[in-house]
């Protein structure tokens, strides 16, 4: 398919499923964690995608060595993939899908951020500066509505906002270094195989790596590895190949939208009206921040 510049019907209905599966992949985590435990189950996750991108990338020709003067940022970047899913799965343990969902896809926040301080023509706009306080505020929100239930924990909700930070950290250290002249499957080989290594060391020290297991976890296992972690990325970044990425951005604000959804849906979550009000916030402001910026001609 040739490159496009713009969206089509094709290219939006793919995003919007993107978003969908996305928002249906923290209910498996939070199902698959009942039977595995978190880091242990994130780790599994790692080594298994390593063989999955391997295998790709041996098949389409990828040079899989690294370039020179890569191994160092390289490993970096394998370490704050490391601790975004560590806070990640975590959060999934200890507090709900809809509140995970509305503080981790928070990150465009963080990467705006970022970007401003750390990239050269990414500076804050006072559009992008509107989207920032209104997401932010949607983050506040979530994280001040305390539900009596206790289903959600502070720790979670903290943990969720530490894995959005850790996502944006991992992707501007991509985009501010030499790691940037690698091919995308070279970029996510490094995430992968470090966070293997090392989620698998730390793993014992978040308790015993068997729970309850059952069919549905290896299920769950299997699909994180085979569908989200390797052939949903090999899939974006094909997307990404033919639409303008400020285009493609801008479909972000739809994963905190289907993360509740899903989470309300498939696990009977109850959420709140300030939860559906923080949503609104932070898919607003989401929209404001992706939104490209018009320039004369």
């Amino acid at each position: 398919m040739n490159a496009k510049s713009s969206i089509d019907a094709f290219g939006a209905v793919s995003l919007i499923l993107f978003a969908a599966l996305m928002g249906f992949n923290q209910v498996v985590i939070r199902v698959v964690n009942d039977g595995l435990q978190p880091v242990f189950f994130a780790g599994l996750r790692s080594a298994g995608a390593v063989f999955c991108v391997g295998l790709w990338m041996w098949a389409r020709g990828i040079r899989m060595r690294p370039m020179p003067g890569t191994w160092g940022v390289g490993i970096a970047v394998g370490l704050l993939f490391s601790a975004e899913f560590v806070f990640l799965f975590l959060a999934l343990d200890l507090t709900t899908v809809s509140r995970t969902a509305v503080i981790f896809y928070s990150m465009p926040i963080w990467m705006a951020l970022g970007a401003h301080f750390f990239i050269d023509g990414e500076r804050m706009t006072r559009l992008k500066a509107a989207g920032q306080a209104l997401a932010f505020s949607g983050v506040a929100l979530a994280i001040l509505d305390r539900p009596d239930s206790g289903a959600a924990s502070l720790a979670g909700d903290v943990c969720a906002l530490g894995a959005a930070i850790g996502w944006a950290g991992s992707a501007l250290m991509v985009r501010a270094t030499a790691l940037r002249e690698e091919s995308p499957e070279m970029q996510h080989m490094w995430q992968i195989s470090v966070s293997a290594a090392v989620l698998l060391i730390l793993a014992p020290l978040f308790g015993p790596l068997i729970r309850d297991l059952q069919p549905i976890h290896l299920w769950g296992l299997a699909f994180q590895i085979v569908i989200v972690v390797s052939t949903s990325f090999i899939f974006w970044l094909w997307l990404l190949s033919i639409y303008p990425p400020s285009s493609v951005a801008a479909f972000g604000f739809l994963g905190p939208i289907f993360g509740v959804l899903m989470g309300w849906l498939l696990l009977d979550e109850d959420v709140s009206i300030r939860i559906w009000g923080s949503l609104a916030l932070v898919a607003l402001g989401l929209a404001l921040i992706n939104r490209p910026v018009r320039r004369a001609v």
